[in-house]
């Protein structure tokens, strides 16, 4: 290089290390980039190249697209397009963004409302960076009308958390495939910044392909070790739910700073946030269940160490940005070691010491196994839905459309989705609609991909056992070449946690997770497109036949009950009578119903009558179960067992869809049936019943039995179930 492109490249350095002091709010001027992260922006600021960075959670990689977007803009270019998957990784950019003098915008799910003034903004050249969610991708005003422009216009295109692009990556997100169009609409010479911290070679390969940063590419590949020098990695085995709670309540204020603890569903969470602050700990839950308001202010509580921890689901995890976070609990193993590695990744990246430990729990399988019979549905179900769209002749919306198909809601706009970047269908205002484009079926990439995450779960059974070094472990699952022992972890070091647990904290977890009863909010609208099955039935249920608040023993997902009820109501589970402490929990859970708000013992004005009979639902799998249940009931609470809601005749042997609430109600309302004795118990009794049933998914069944028992007399319908979903 001449002495001038020496001089030059020198300028540039110094102008980079001045953005970064300003970003970092160093006031001496005297913070600087390292050499990997000055060599990703050479490459993007001086060369206009493309860019693939694979690096360890804390490496920097936000430092290396804000100061290239600094630098560009200087010199004229448009402003940066940011897909970020997350609202908190958004926030806290906004504000990183603001240190460094950068206008940073955003257009997301929770400010619809800012859209046109944003998209002005960015037009008048307001904007230095717009961060994007990648759902706005397939909108389709988004994708049609401001798209393209935003590739005319920008100056450098940065796909954060990379790995979500690939399905054999823990996150995948078939919105952001939708980057390949934008990707081929940027002018020559833009250049492109794909970042992540969680990716093998496999998933790294896979993301550098569709970015065009692959092999052939003249693009920069910048993959460094993810050795992790603050983490301490520990795992501790406890015997139960109760014994990991009471652990918790024992040694959360021993953990250094503030921290998460994650769990791996929202009950979960939920149970765990309620039992910490019996226990007198600060603690808020942080899941998809919580408003985004809430989400904000125990974001804000965890940044200002107003809180020891938040109690959260995987929706805290790409992008939240703690430096001095103390420590990260898992109650639960995650399913992938990627996915654990970019978890525990947000502990320890401005402290010298970070505390990861994982309890794992017998429940922790049954959770996977839920999680992954959601995945790609079968083709059967996919030809019904491309023939369903092309016979409908113009764009069917969600709600239309999953009626005439076996697949609920969420599933089939995520199937919708994976079909339009294989361009088969396409979205568009009103809905989606069929391309007519030949889409074959890749049972064998599929497959393949079941069979990944088969060993990525084996993988985390290996890492709660192994004696060997455990950064080394998960090291080698991200195909990091250099790993070694780390000499801190539990096997390396020595274990640093006891399972001692103090019987106070014990006997109150045993009290928090043995509290039976959950509420079972009752249907009260049909579904929507019920006309095209052939049901003349929409909108409100009527008032005579809705049933009242049900209640459930407990969730399949707690930590409490859920692991009680779930070998009894799995599918391979053996039908027998109730246990005797099944109806012990559920005698307490009527005691405590009759008692509470709206039950008929509570004392208010317009408490209903008490229940005067019980009625019970057949079961086809578990019909011993559910007619001792019934019958136990009927002579606790003195009552005569009035019946049950049956099969018609020959619908008995009939398969009823899972998938989706109109097929579901429509094969419910042709099959069950009050038959002539419970329709004589129903018109002698004076009052409502007591309807009993084993499990409660979609509550389509409690529902349509309910209105049955309704039309044929009963005064009103008390749900009760072992065990609901959710």
């Amino acid at each position: 290089m001449s002495n001038t492109g020496d001089a030059a490249n020198a300028d540039l350095r110094a102008s980079a290390d001045s953005v970064l002091a300003r970003l970092v709010g160093d006031e001496s001027g005297t913070a600087r980039l390292r050499e990997d992260q000055w060599r990703a922006i050479e490459a993007l600021v001086a060369e206009k190249r493309r860019a693939l960075v694979v690096q360890r959670t804390g490496w920097g990689k936000s430092a290396v697209y804000f100061v290239a977007t600094s630098l560009l803009r200087e010199r004229g270019s448009g402003p940066t397009v940011i897909v970020s998957p997350l609202l908190a990784l958004m926030r806290n950019q906004v504000e990183a963004a603001a240190r460094a003098g950068i206008h940073a915008r955003t257009i997301n799910s929770s400010n619809t409302e800012e859209w046109e003034t944003v998209q002005a903004e960015v037009a008048a050249g307001a904007v230095d960076v717009l961060l994007v969610s990648p759902e706005r991708l397939n909108n389709p005003d988004f994708r049609d009308e401001v798209l393209p422009r935003l590739a005319a216009a920008t100056g450098l295109l940065v796909v954060d958390e990379a790995h979500c692009i690939s399905d054999w990556g823990h996150d995948f997100r078939p919105d952001y495939r939708r980057l390949r169009t934008m990707l081929a609409e940027l002018p020559a010479g833009v250049p492109v910044l794909a970042t992540t911290a969680t990716a093998n070679a496999r998933v790294t390969a896979d993301v550098a392909e569709q970015l065009g940063t692959g092999a052939g590419s003249d693009a920069l590949v910048l993959r460094g070790p993810l050795d992790r020098e603050s983490l301490s990695l520990s795992v501790l085995r406890l015997p139960d739910a109760a014994h990991r709670l009471a652990w918790l309540a024992d040694h959360l204020g021993e953990l250094p700073g503030s921290g998460i603890i994650y769990t791996l569903t929202v009950a979960a969470a939920e149970e765990v946030t309620t039992y910490l602050r019996q226990c007198g700990h600060t603690v808020a839950s942080y899941t998809g269940r919580t408003e985004n308001a809430e989400r904000q202010q125990a974001e804000e509580d965890l940044l200002a160490n107003r809180v020891k921890a938040l109690v959260a689901t995987s929706a805290l995890g790409m992008g939240f940005d703690k430096p001095d976070l103390g420590f990260v609990v898992h109650l639960g193993s995650p399913s992938s070691p990627i996915a654990y590695y970019q978890q525990v990744g947000r502990a320890g990246r401005g402290v010298e010491h970070a505390e990861v430990l994982l309890l794992p729990g017998r429940e922790d399988e049954a959770i996977w196994q839920y999680f992954a019979s959601v995945a790609f549905p079968p083709e059967e179900q996919v030809r019904r839905t491309l023939d369903a769209l092309d016979r409908a002749g113009r764009p069917l919306s969600l709600p239309a459309l999953e009626p005439l198909v076996e697949l609920r809601r969420t599933r089939l706009e995520t199937m919708l989705k994976v079909l339009d970047v294989d361009g088969a269908v396409r979205r568009v205002r009103g809905g989606w609609t069929g391309t007519g484009q030949p889409w074959v079926y890749d049972t064998e990439r599929y497959a393949w991909v079941a069979k990944q995450r088969e060993a990525e779960q084996q993988a985390m059974r290996d890492y709660a056992t192994t004696s060997g070094c455990r950064m080394e472990f998960l090291r080698r699952q991200l195909d990091d070449e250099a790993a070694a022992p780390c000499g801190r972890c539990d096997n390396c070091a020595g274990a640093r946690f006891t399972p001692d647990v103090s019987q106070a904290a014990l006997d109150a977890a045993l009290g928090e997770l043995g509290r039976p009863g959950v509420e079972v909010e009752p249907r009260k609208m049909w579904p929507t497109g019920l006309a095209a099955v052939g049901l003349d039935l929409k909108g409100r249920i009527p008032q005579g036949e809705q049933a009242f608040a049900g209640r459930a023993l407990g969730r399949l997902s707690d930590i409490g009950w859920g692991n009680r009820l779930r070998p009894m109501l799995s599918p391979q589970a053996s039908d027998g009578p109730v246990p005797d402490d099944v109806v012990s929990a559920v005698v307490s859970v009527l005691a405590d119903w009759a008692k509470g708000p709206g039950g008929w013992a509570s004392g208010q004005p317009d408490a209903p009558a008490r229940p005067v009979g019980v009625v019970t639902v057949a079961s086809r799998s578990r019909p011993a179960l559910v007619g001792s249940l019934g019958a136990r009931i009927a002579e606790v609470g003195r009552m005569p067992l009035l019946g049950a809601v049956e099969y018609a005749p020959g619908a008995a042997g009939e398969r009823l869809s899972q998938s989706n609430s109109a097929q579901r109600v429509r094969g419910l309302h042709q099959a069950l049936v009050i038959p002539p004795g419970l329709a004589a118990a129903l018109a002698g009794a004076d009052g409502p019943v007591l309807l009993v049933d084993d499990f409660a998914d979609t509550g389509w069944t409690l529902a349509v039995s309910a209105r049955l028992l309704r039309r044929a007399g009963a005064a009103g319908v008390f749900p009760l179930v072992l065990a609901v979903q959710g």
